[in-house]
């Protein structure tokens, strides 16, 4: 299931945020990794390549990671990518308004590597399912 060549484009505006799932992901096995401090940023990288996951922090500046979903699964090469939203936030109407919007998963900050490994792969069986 996991494919340490698989490109995952990880989005945090929160520079430790991102070393630490980076580090989660390449406990779980993952090696390539591309990462982006904003939605605009992120946006701009899947609009030249393809992903196998997206990860993406909800609050940000200048796009939140809910506007890059929105994006996403409109327009381009990443439609249908799974996409994981990690956040602190677990008010319901986020939860709910994320799925609406074609998130794969949602995660709630803090989590562990054994929390983020079984969200990728269901994430991951659910579109190699559809």
């Amino acid at each position: 299931m996991i494919d340490p060549g698989m490109p995952i484009l990880m989005v945090d505006d929160f520079a430790t945020m991102v070393k630490i799932i980076r580090n989660l992901l390449k406990q779980i096995g993952f090696e390539n990794i591309d990462d982006a401090s904003d939605g605009a940023s992120a946006l701009e990288r899947a609009r030249k390549k393809t992903y196998g996951l997206i990860i993406s922090d909800w609050n940000m500046e200048p796009m939140t990671g809910y506007q890059l979903l929105g994006h996403l699964r409109a327009e381009g090469p990443n439609r249908t990518t799974p996409f994981l939203m990690v956040t602190a936030e677990s008010k319901t109407e986020n939860v709910l308004s994320a799925r609406r919007a074609g998130v794969s998963s949602y995660i709630v900050k803090p989590f562990n590597t054994a929390l983020l490994r079984t969200r990728i792969e269901q994430a991951l069986s659910t579109t190699e399912a559809a």
